[in-house]
C-alpha cells in the first residue's frame, strides 16, 4: 500500500473502474472533505449532483448501497419497500468503510470491494451524469448514471426526501 492510503484507495478505484469498462472523470478537491455539503462548496458543483453512498444492512442481513442527492435524506421506508425487505438500516459511519470499501466522503456509487444490494435515487436518473465520492476524501468522481445502474445491476425507485 502506497504511504498515502487516500491515493491507494483513489488508484484502486481508477483501476477497478477501467478494467469495468466505465467512463469516469476524477476531480481533485481543494481540500479534504467528508460531508457532500462541503465537497459541493469547495468545488461549486451543485449538491443536489453529489451524490450521498450510504452503506445500509437489510433486515435480511443483507448490505446495500443506498445512493442519493447530496441534498436529500434517505426514507427508510421507500428504500425498503425498492429492496423488498421488512426495515433497513444505516451501517454506523466508523463500520462503513468495510461494508464499501472505501472510506466515508470518499465512498463511490461504483465499484465496491463485495456484491452490495444498490437503489439508485430516481431524483438522481434526471443527470447524464453526477458525482461521488472518488476513493478519497480529497477526490469526486463523475459517472454516467446508465453506467451506475448497469453494473451495480441498481434499482431506481424514490428513496429520499427533503
Amino acid at each position: 500500500m502506497p504511504e498515502d492510503p487516500e491515493k491507494h484507495y483513489q488508484m484502486r478505484l481508477e483501476a477497478r473502474l477501467k478494467e469495468l469498462g466505465v467512463w469516469h472523470k476524477f476531480i481533485e478537491k481543494p481540500s479534504s472533505t467528508v460531508h457532500t455539503a462541503d465537497a459541493a462548496s469547495v468545488t461549486g458543483i451543485d449538491l443536489h449532483r453529489i451524490s450521498k453512498n450510504l452503506m445500509a444492512k437489510t433486515s435480511d442481513g443483507d448490505y446495500a448501497a443506498l445512493i442519493i442527492p447530496g441534498d436529500m435524506r434517505v426514507d427508510y421506508k421507500e428504500a425498503a419497500k425498492a429492496l423488498g425487505v421488512k426495515s433497513i438500516g444505516l451501517v454506523p459511519y466508523e463500520q462503513a468503510d468495510k461494508v464499501s470499501g472505501y472510506p466515508p466522503g470518499g465512498t463511490p456509487s461504483i465499484g465496491y470491494e463485495q456484491k452490495l444490494l444498490v437503489v439508485l435515487d430516481e431524483e438522481l436518473t434526471k443527470f447524464e451524469t453526477f458525482y461521488c465520492g472518488g476513493g478519497s476524501t480529497r477526490m469526486l468522481l463523475e459517472l454516467r448514471r446508465d453506467d451506475v445502474i448497469r453494473v451495480n445491476g441498481a434499482r431506481v425507485a424514490r428513496i429520499s426526501k427533503i
